[in-house]
């Protein structure tokens, strides 16, 4: 009886070290920044758009769920990537530091929003952000500038 629990005990250990050296590998891949705008008075495919970009891979949300809940990402060409790679050059490190998750009013005089959600080894921050940038503190106006410009490349 003491050899099966042995045994058993063994096995589990194992698993367990296995479990954890996966687990240090996909925190380190779960760096990502996902970007998109959304509309709710509007009609079309363009209405919410949500890409999630990691270093070497950018991907589209085919679900388009309006609050970011549900999602599925299918990946994009390489040729987009390239194009949109650089819009974490742009991302206002300010906004880390913030206990705000909602700038201004996204999207409530149908001027439409932002979703933003930034990953680095598995600590995730979401934000939404209203796209009148009157609304909004200065230090986001360029990057909600940037994160429109790349949704416009992506969808020509």
């Amino acid at each position: 009886m003491k050899k099966i629990f042995f045994g058993f005990l063994t096995i589990g250990c194992l698993l367990s070290c296995s479990i954890d050296d996966d687990n240090e590998i996909n925190i380190k891949e779960q760096n990502f920044l996902v970007f998109g705008h959304f509309y709710g008075e509007c009609f079309g495919e363009g209405c919410i758009e949500t890409f999630k970009l990691t270093n070497k891979l950018l991907f589209e949300d085919i679900i388009d769920d309006y609050n970011g809940q549900n999602t599925e990402f299918v990946e994009l060409d390489n040729d987009l990537f390239e194009q949109v790679k650089n819009i974490t050059d742009f991302f206002p490190n300010q906004l880390l530091n913030q206990n705000e998750t909602v700038f201004g009013c996204p999207d409530c005089a149908d001027g439409g929003g932002l979703f933003i959600q930034y990953s680095e080894n598995g600590n995730i921050k979401s934000w939404r952000i209203d796209q009148v940038k009157r609304n909004v503190p200065e230090y986001l106006h360029t990057f909600i500038d940037k994160v429109n410009k790349k949704i416009a490349i992506i969808n020509e």
